[in-house]
């Protein structure tokens, strides 16, 4: 039976292999691998908590399931922008954790080969952080997000809350 669940991971995460989940943020685009993708939902009264960094949002009851929202925008240094009927949240599943992510729209799921993602440019230290490639589809950029690099070790631990 092992062996069963074994090859049935193997064979889901092949078929996941290369497609991600995009949206966009302002003029930018971006793009999640769909293995961390658990769903998408629209955007949900928030509680603040005290004392967490400004782009932890706060908590939110999704369920019955606490889970910490982080918008996406402040932890990009983006201009922080009111929530409206396009706004969605994006629960993603990163080391042991679950968190929203909150952005102005849910694109598409698109195919990337690994041939058409290059690495970013080597830029002053820090600017990259968060990019993990850059994906060609046609014409148009997706900026590929490293989602272990979302939240640092501490960041981890304040969001068990």
């Amino acid at each position: 039976m092992n062996e069963a669940l074994t090859e049935q991971m193997e064979l889901e995460e092949d078929t996941q292999r290369g497609k991600f989940l995009t949206f966009n943020l302002a003029n930018e685009s971006y793009g999640i691998e769909i293995k961390y993708v658990t769903e998408i939902i629209g955007i949900q009264p928030i509680t603040e908590v005290p004392d967490l960094p400004e782009y932890i949002k706060g908590i939110i009851n999704l369920r019955g399931k606490i889970i910490p929202v982080m918008d996406v925008r402040l932890r990009f240094r983006k201009n922080q922008m009111d929530y409206n009927d396009r706004t969605c949240v994006i629960v993603i599943d990163i080391k042991e954790l679950s968190i929203g992510l909150i952005v102005d729209t849910v694109a598409e799921v698109l195919s990337i080969s690994d041939a058409d993602i290059v690495l970013p440019p080597e830029m002053s230290k820090g600017v990259n952080q968060f990019i993990k490639g850059i994906g060609k589809v046609g014409q148009d950029v997706k900026l590929i997000l490293d989602c272990n690099k979302l939240l640092n070790e501490d960041e981890i631990d304040l969001s068990v809350i």
